[in-house]
Order: structure tokens, then C-alpha cells, then sequence
């Protein structure tokens, strides 16, 4: 008979497996989830700052600017969305943001308008 039984059994190398999978079946989704929402939320920050932006700017030159640089804001970091601002039209007094990038998998595009009406292009709920 042996004595000294050192090690792990075939059983309970599969166990330990079979957990680790059970958890990242779990964990994976919920990962993929919530930087689809981090996505979404930068391009939501990002259309609400230049939406304040060409707000002052309209404030000091009774005019709304497609010029993006010409905004007195202070821009976060865009890692996953690019932001255009449609033709401005003056008469109307009346402008359009849009970010788009691929933020639930596919392209996304947001906008706001400067009734401060924020809309997505698809569903709103995109991620799960």
C-alpha cells in the first residue's frame, strides 16, 4: 500500500474545470455587457458637452458654429465614438450633434439636438 497519496485525482482536476467554465459562462456576458454600457454612456457624455458647448457659444455669438474647436469645452478622451456636428442652420437656430462608432457590435448613432432631445439610431436598450 501506498502511504504518502500526493496530488490531485483525475475526479478533481475535472471538477476545478468544470467550475472555472461555469463561472466564465457567467462572468463573460456580463464583462461584454458593461462595456457595450461604457460605450454607450461615453458617447452620451460627449454629445451633452458639446451640446453645452454651442449652447455658450450661441450665448456670446448669437450663432451656432460647426467648428468643433472653436468651443470653449473641455472634451473627455473619445476612445469609441467620432462626433460631427450636422449643418448648422442658422435661420432656424437650431443644430444637431452626432456620435457614432460600433458600440453595441454593430454602428451605432447617437445625437442630440439642441432642444436637448437625445436619440439613438436602432434601440436604446442595444445592449443586453
Amino acid at each position: 500500500m501506498i502511504k504518502n497519496n500526493k496530488g490531485f485525482t483525475l475526479i478533481e482536476l475535472m471538477i476545478v474545470v468544470a467550475i472555472i467554465g461555469i463561472l466564465a459562462a457567467i462572468a463573460i456576458p456580463n464583462f461584454v455587457n458593461y462595456q457595450c454600457k461604457a460605450k454607450q454612456s461615453e458617447a452620451k457624455q460627449l454629445l451633452k458637452t458639446y451640446a453645452t458647448g454651442l449652447e455658450a457659444y450661441m450665448a456670446e455669438y448669437d450663432t451656432y458654429t460647426q467648428d468643433l474647436s472653436k468651443l470653449d469645452v473641455e472634451v473627455p478622451t473619445k476612445r469609441y465614438t467620432t462626433v460631427t456636428i450636422a449643418p448648422v442652420s442658422n435661420s432656424a437656430r437650431t443644430f444637431t450633434i452626432t456620435a457614432s462608432g460600433k458600440l453595441s457590435g454593430k454602428d451605432d448613432k447617437w445625437t442630440i439636438d439642441n432642444a436637448g432631445n437625445l436619440a439613438v439610431d436602432g434601440t436604446d436598450n442595444a445592449c443586453k
